[in-house]
């Protein structure tokens, strides 16, 4: 009898220890696979406001709060736009000054926590830069998809698409440099955004079902006079890129790829995710298994899109070793694998997705050239 409930009181504990495991799986998989449009990623860590002046901000002594550069600074219920360091400023030990560039949103008060993010425009086009957009629907397979067409001149067309935790709004960081180049750009939503289905499971799956949507808005493109396309995306925007110039039945019209931040492993993103919910970095396997349960996802399969013979078309990728998420150096091991396709413009101290704000100059040097052969 005690040999029963001994065996009983084992694979009850057993029991709950699996249990366990799978709940703790299942959280931790939720820092990416339900990541909101728009919404803090754990990775970026809160700041607080110590003090507002004219034309300046006083945040929490950071690595984040130190970055070079221009960003949003998001809130509950407010976002600004933030300058540079201004190191002629007063800093105490604990706090850093920066440029405040303006309010676009809200008030930001002392005791305020805020967070840096790459968006540093709010609404469309129109109201964020003063450009005459349409807004449009794309026929996607779950449903209509939202976008915003921007026309311009040209017959080449460009493609932008955000990545994770973002919204469209990220493309409005470059969309006035592109007009100024005189080429439509289409800024799609895709499932999982605000005005667009939903997927199935509700949850993200790092571009490898979302590229279809990308495709869509392909097609789209095509059949409103596009002679060519290029793709521009970041994160796992990028992801659904190069699966689209792989896979895309209209692969052929697309004649070029620029990536920022691209995630190139989703178990090493889900990881990094993950771990920045202080999950124990024992516990990250069962964040993996977590997802390739709930989503299907086995493998890396956007590195199937990325070897020579299926990379056709020119590459620039923006990234830098200071991203978390998405590791540089998988970014860097891709341009050396393809010397004669892809060019890397490696971005020093920027955040995942925020290759553009660390460098805003250098990022459109960088791709007007890129982009003028293809014109």
């Amino acid at each position: 009898m005690r040999t029963v409930k001994a065996a009983a009181a084992a694979a009850t504990v057993a029991l709950a220890a699996g249990a366990a495991s799978i709940a703790v799986g299942r959280f931790a998989s939720d820092a990416a696979l339900k990541a909101p449009a728009g919404g803090r990623l754990p990775t970026e860590p809160r700041l607080t406001v110590h003090a507002t002046a004219a034309g300046q901000i006083t945040l929490t002594r950071d690595l984040a709060s130190r970055r070079p550069g221009t960003y949003g600074l998001a809130g509950n219920g407010s976002h600004a736009v933030v300058g540079p360091v201004l190191d002629a400023a007063a800093h105490s030990a604990d706090t850093v000054v920066r440029r405040l560039e303006r309010v676009t949103h809200g008030t930001l008060e002392p005791g305020d926590k805020v967070w840096l993010t790459p968006n540093i425009h709010l609404g469309d086009p129109g109201a964020a830069l003063g450009l005459d957009h349409t807004d449009v629907e794309v026929p996607g397979e779950l449903g209509a998809l939202p976008a915003w067409f921007v026309p311009a001149a040209r017959d080449t067309w460009v493609i932008a698409v955000h990545g994770l935790g973002a919204t469209r709004e990220q493309a409005l960081n470059v969309l006035q440099f592109l007009h100024g180049r005189r080429l439509p750009v289409l800024v799609p939503a895709y499932r999982g955004d605000a005005g667009a289905p939903r997927s199935p499971d509700g949850l993200n799956h790092f571009g490898e079902t979302e590229w279809r949507d990308l495709d869509a808005a392909i097609r789209y493109a095509v059949g409103r006079g596009a002679q060519q396309i290029v793709l521009h995306g970041w994160s796992t925007g990028a992801t659904m890129a190069l699966r689209a110039a792989a896979h895309s039945a209209l692969r052929e019209r697309v004649t070029g790829l620029v990536l920022d931040s691209p995630v190139l492993s989703w178990e090493t993103t889900l990881r990094a995710l993950a771990a920045a919910r202080r999950t124990p970095g024992a516990l990250l396997p069962l964040a993996v298994r977590a997802a390739q349960g709930r989503t299907g996802l086995r493998g890396d399969r956007v590195q199937a899109a990325v070897v020579p013979e299926q990379l056709k078309v020119p590459v620039l990728i923006f990234h830098g070793p200071d991203d978390t998420i998405a590791p540089w150096s998988l970014s860097r091991a891709l341009a050396d694998r393809n010397p004669n396709q892809v060019a890397l413009r490696t971005v020093p101290d920027a955040p995942h997705g925020a290759m553009w704000n660390a460098d805003p100059a250098g990022y459109e040097e960088a791709l007007r050239r890129f982009l003028t052969p293809l014109m």
